[in-house]
């Protein structure tokens, strides 16, 4: 959920103490999160927004979609919420997707419970996962709970159920409250016994307190030891808490300040650093060029990568150290519009021009463990670093090397390290190339991604 200006509506008894941003993250023995699922480590997420996903917005109408993702590579199907929206308060005609009604139901708009649980059968019969929204900060403001629990919720200082920054169709809960917190538990393992979900993307979870977190998703995971858990937050404390992976939104800001020319390409190696010593090793980002507030809010792809300069980016997000890769609903379209975010505006999938470049970076992501998110990670010269990013991936006997030209002027490339001399594989051309010491020239905005077989 989008984070705008700070209404003066909420006491000073809400701010949660947590870790700041920059404190060193525990050890990885009390992290709470040993291991990630198998499933994940080469896996990617394309997030779903049903709404606005077809004209009649429905889940029986996002299956008819599902044979093509499945060819495009797609691996984890994450649904934006699910729920029914409140309608007190609400924005707009059909309200914002994150002011829940009710924490059980499903939204009509989008079909029934029934219409749910046979699409996450088809899904997985497809042999992908799939994750839900879950918003815990917050309820929209006619939740139930708001009547028949209103000590669920933190009090303004009218002694009103409070709201946080221009959210005013939602309600803030209390996490003080441990009846609450258990009510909220029961709601996420509902979703999991009864419909089969692989996991959660938690909206404002960087809100949340970390001891929630690891009270709630041990028992969650006692339920299915293979959940995934995606927190919408880069808080240290959050991947110490039982997290799998988190939103890198510095690395998003730097990518998109490269993209403008207001960087160089090396910018991308102060915040990598700063992750590999704010986290724990085994946490995951999860790179993107888009999602539904980058998109509905500030016009990216399609204005943030303008033009060509989207692709070296999107190849930087599916190969990079450690991520588990996102792709927005729309982006293999390309989506060259904000999504109204209270409204209806359906996507249009005609054209599909960056179909093929994402099918290439996922199924090679899944076919070559080098690609997976704990394989090994080096960066290598290969020209001008103000300009040139690039760097091999390897594990298991397997090598990627990624060269990218994040600069709207002509490279020269040379790679002087021996060892990835030879003749890999171009993965976006099909052929085997001579790679040696031989300078070469990689057009404004390129990228290549070569591949070691064996």
């Amino acid at each position: 959920m989008k984070k705008y200006f700070l209404l003066l509506l909420l006491p000073a008894v809400f701010i949660f103490s947590c870790k700041s941003r920059n404190d060193k993250p525990e050890s990885a023995a009390t992290a709470g999160n040993g291991s990630h699922p198998d499933w994940i480590m080469q896996g990617n997420i394309y997030e779903v927004n049903t709404r606005q996903y077809t004209p009649e917005g429905t889940f029986n109408a996002f299956a008819a979609h599902l044979d093509r993702l499945k060819e495009m590579g797609v691996q984890t199907v994450w649904f934006m919420p699910i729920n029914p929206i409140s309608k007190k308060d609400r924005k707009g005609t059909l309200g914002s997707y994150y002011a829940v009604a009710d924490y059980t139901g499903i939204n009509p708009e989008y079909g029934t419970l029934d219409d749910w649980k046979a699409l996450v059968k088809k899904i997985h019969e497809k042999e992908m996962k799939v994750i839900i929204d879950w918003v815990p900060n917050h309820t929209g403001a006619d939740h139930p709970w708001l009547k028949t629990h209103p000590d669920f919720f933190v009090k303004d200082s009218t002694g009103q159920a409070a709201t946080m920054f221009d959210w005013t169709d939602t309600r803030v809960l209390d996490f003080k409250n441990n009846v609450m917190q258990d009510s909220m538990i029961a709601a996420m393992k509902y979703w999991i016994t009864e419909t089969g979900i692989d996991g959660y993307r938690v909206d404002v979870a960087w809100n949340v307190p970390g001891e929630f977190w690891k009270k709630c998703i041990p028992q969650l995971k006692a339920v299915n030891k293979d959940l995934f858990f995606l927190a919408e937050g880069d808080k240290a404390y959050l991947m110490t808490s039982g997290f799998d992976a988190y939103y890198p939104w510095e690395m998003f800001h730097m990518m998109v300040k490269i993209a403008a020319g207001n960087r160089p390409a090396f910018g991308l190696d102060s915040i990598k650093a700063k992750y590999d010593t704010t986290y724990p090793k085994e946490a995951i980002p999860m790179y993107f060029t888009s999602n539904h507030d980058e998109n509905s809010w500030n016009k990216s792809d399609y204005a943030t990568f303008p033009g060509v300069s989207h692709a070296p980016f999107a190849v930087f997000t599916q190969t990079m150290s450690t991520t588990v890769p996102l792709v927005y609903s729309g982006q293999e379209e390309p989506l060259l519009r904000p999504l109204p975010f209270f409204e209806k505006d359906s996507l249009v999938f005609s054209k599909l021009e960056r179909a093929k470049f994402y099918t290439t970076l996922q199924k090679l992501r899944t076919a070559n463990p080098a690609l997976a998110a704990d394989a090994a990670f080096r960066k290598v010269k290969a020209g001008d670093e103000k300009a040139v990013y690039a760097y091999v991936r390897e594990k298991a006997g397997k090598k990627i090397l990624v060269i990218l030209n994040l600069s709207k002027t002509e490279q020269a490339i040379q790679i002087a390290d021996k060892t990835l001399h030879g003749k890999p594989y171009n993965v976006f051309m099909g052929t085997t190339e001579p790679l040696g010491d031989t300078e070469w020239k990689m057009q404004p905005w390129g990228y290549v991604i070569y591949e070691y077989k064996d």
